[in-house]
C-alpha cells in the first residue's frame, strides 16, 4: 500500500487508470509523510483489500482527489465502527466529489464487533439509502453471528462482476453469477440441501468451493427418506476442481461424498479433516454405491505419515497428499 501511495502523489501526472490488489490497508499506513496532491487526470480506478481497518483514512481520503474519476469499483472488506457502510456513507462520502462518475461497481462487506440481534429497522434503512443508485440493482445481506460477536453487512451492485464471493450464508438470495468460479459459504446456522443447490443453480462456472460450518444439518433423516423415493433434485457441481472441507461438521463431508442426489465431476481435489473423513466412511469400511469417492483424483489431510493399507486400499485411485499442499498446489 506504501507503493500505491507512492503513485498516487502526483509523479505520475498522465496516469489514467489503475488497478491495485492489496491484502490490507491499515491507518499507519497513511501516518507516513506522502503529498496529496489532487489527480484530475484519472479516470479508472479500481482496488481489491481484504481487510481495511479505518475507511475514510484508507480510501475516502485517497478517492476524492480523482476530481474527474469515470470508473469506480471497489471490492473491499471493512472493520467498522458501529456503523455499516451504506448508501449514505458512499453518497456522501465518495460520489458527490466525483461529478464526471457515470460508472459505479462495488462488492462492499462491512463488518462490526458484538452486535447483538437481528434489528429489521436497521435492514430497512440500509435498503432505503442504497435508492441513491437508480441505474443499478443493490443487493443487500445482513447477517448476525452471535457466537463470534460480530455482523456484517453485505451489499454489492448486480450483475456481480467478480471472480470470488465470499462468506455466503443462509441469507443467500440466488440470482446468476456467471463471472464467478471460487466460492466460500460460512454459516452458524446449519446448510441443508436446499441451499446446496441453490448454490449449484447460481454460480454454473464455480471451480473452487470452501465450506466452514460447524453446525450438524437438521433434516438428516428427512433427506434420507426423500432420497429412498427418488423426490429431491440432483445437486450438480459439473465444474468444481477443489473442494475443501477441512473445517467444517462431518454431515457436509457426508453430502458430497455419499448422497445419491450430490453429483461431482472426476479429478477432484478434497481437503477434508482426518476425523470427519474417517467418520462417514466407518473407518474405510463403507462400500456403498455409488459414491463420489472414486472421483477423487487427490485426498488432502493431516497425519499423511500414519497413512495405513486400508486408506490406500479405499481410495485406490486417488493421491493422498499433506493437508498444507491443497493451498501451496492450488
Amino acid at each position: 500500500m506504501r507503493d500505491c501511495l507512492d503513485i498516487l502523489d502526483g509523479r505520475f501526472d498522465q496516469l489514467r487508470i489503475l488497478h491495485v490488489t492489496v491484502y490490507g490497508i491499515y491507518p499507519w499506513f497513511f501516518d507516513i509523510e506522502h503529498d496529496q496532491n489532487l489527480l484530475p487526470n484519472l479516470r479508472v480506478f479500481s482496488l481489491c483489500c481484504k481487510k481495511i481497518t479505518d475507511f475514510n483514512k484508507s480510501i475516502v481520503s485517497v478517492v476524492r482527489r480523482m476530481l474527474n474519476l469515470e470508473e469506480l469499483h471497489l471490492n473491499i472488506i471493512v472493520e467498522c465502527n458501529g456503523r455499516f457502510i451504506d448508501g449514505d456513507t458512499l453518497m456522501k462520502d465518495l460520489i458527490l466529489y466525483m461529478p464526471r462518475l457515470y460508472k459505479f461497481t462495488f462488492n462492499i462487506c462491512s463488518t462490526i464487533k458484538h452486535c447483538d440481534q437481528t434489528n429489521f429497522a436497521l435492514y430497512q434503512h440500509i435498503e432505503k439509502t442504497l435508492e441513491y443508485f437508480h441505474n443499478n440493482e443493490i443487493i443487500t445481506c445482513i447477517d448476525y453471528f452471535q457466537e463470534n460477536g460480530y455482523s456484517q453487512c453485505h451489499i454489492y451492485s448486480y450483475p456481480y462482476k467478480w471472480k470470488v464471493y465470499n462468506n455466503i450464508t443462509n441469507n443467500f438470495r440466488g440470482e446468476l453469477f456467471t463471472s464467478v468460479t471460487e466460492v466460500s459459504l460460512y454459516d452458524e446456522r446449519p446448510f441443508e440441501d436446499e441451499f446446496f443447490l441453490r448454490i449449484a443453480q447460481s454460480f454454473p462456472f464455480m471451480k473452487e468451493l470452501t465450506i466452514k460450518n460447524l453446525n450438524a444439518k437438521n433434516n438428516k433423516q428427512l433427506v434420507k427418506s426423500n432420497n429412498d423415493n427418488q423426490m429431491l433434485s440432483i445437486i450438480e457441481y459439473p465444474n468444481l476442481t477443489r473442494l475443501d472441507l477441512a473445517y467444517t461438521h462431518h454431515d457436509y463431508v457426508e453430502l458430497f461424498l455419499f448422497d445419491r442426489k450430490m453429483a461431482l465431476p472426476n479429478h477432484l481435489h478434497l481437503r477434508v479433516d482426518y476425523q470427519s473423513l474417517e467418520k462417514v466412511t466407518y473407518n474405510f469400511t463403507r462400500y456403498t454405491r455409488p459414491n463420489n469417492c472414486a472421483k477423487l483424483a487427490a485426498l488432502y489431510f493431516y497425519p499423511v505419515d500414519q497413512i495405513g493399507e486400508h486408506i490406500k486400499k479405499y481410495f485406490t485411485h486417488t493421491c493422498i497428499r499433506c493437508s498444507d499442499d491443497f493451498v501451496l498446489r492450488k
